[in-house]
């Protein structure tokens, strides 16, 4: 039997993964976690052969919380299930120790083949992007500025070029406006950028926003 840990921060979406793996064979939903502190204490305190993991909590980036996940002696094979399909998320939670890389709206029957592959020790990431995934790593990472970012850093990047103000980032980081005005200057400073309209450029360029 495959023992999950379910880490989401929202229930109709955990209730929905315990309906979809109490119908499938060898599968069992051991515990659910709520958002990242939650997530990394209920990792030590069981022997998980699968974590599936948001890249979004309250609390904290996820890929923080993978990264502590993966730090452990003996690491639980980990899932992130986002609702991201960018490849450069891909490529952050795959360096970050994490197993395999599915989109929210990936077919049931294709998720329950993956648990079961990354049980048996295999790793996973759709077509699309292992093609996308194989073409960023055969660009030159020095064209690619933003692959210098911090976790956060890349975080606030992407909600900037989304159109988020300030304010809103920070609402929803549960930062100041100031340390998210610090981190806007450090993005540009990195990207050798004047304003957000040169991030969002470079953003649309670079296939980060459509």
């Amino acid at each position: 039997m495959i023992k999950v840990l379910i880490a989401d921060d929202h229930t109709l979406f955990r209730d929905g993964l315990r309906r979809i793996f109490g119908e499938a064979d060898g599968i069992e939903v051991v515990a659910e976690a709520i958002d990242g502190k939650d997530t990394i204490k209920k990792a030590k305190e069981y022997d998980w052969d699968i974590v599936l993991l948001d890249i979004n909590f309250p609390d904290m980036n996820g890929l923080e919380v993978l990264k502590r996940i993966s730090s452990a002696d003996l690491p639980p094979h980990v899932l992130v299930l986002s609702m991201y399909p960018e490849e450069e998320y891909a490529i952050r939670a795959m360096r970050s120790g994490a197993s395999g890389y599915m989109t929210k709206d990936s077919p049931t029957d294709q998720l329950i083949n993956v648990i079961h592959c990354l049980a048996n020790g295999g790793k996973y990431v759709d077509s699309e992007l292992e093609e996308k995934l194989l073409f960023t790593h055969a660009v030159n990472s020095e064209e690619l500025m933003h692959t210098a970012f911090s976790d956060r850093e890349f975080h606030i990047f992407k909600l900037l070029v989304s159109g988020e103000s300030l304010t809103s980032i920070a609402n929803k980081l549960s930062l100041s406006v100031k340390t998210v005005s610090t981190y806007r200057s450090r993005i540009l400073k990195k990207m050798r950028m004047k304003n957000n309209v040169q991030l969002v450029r470079y953003a649309i360029q670079h296939r980060l926003i459509e």
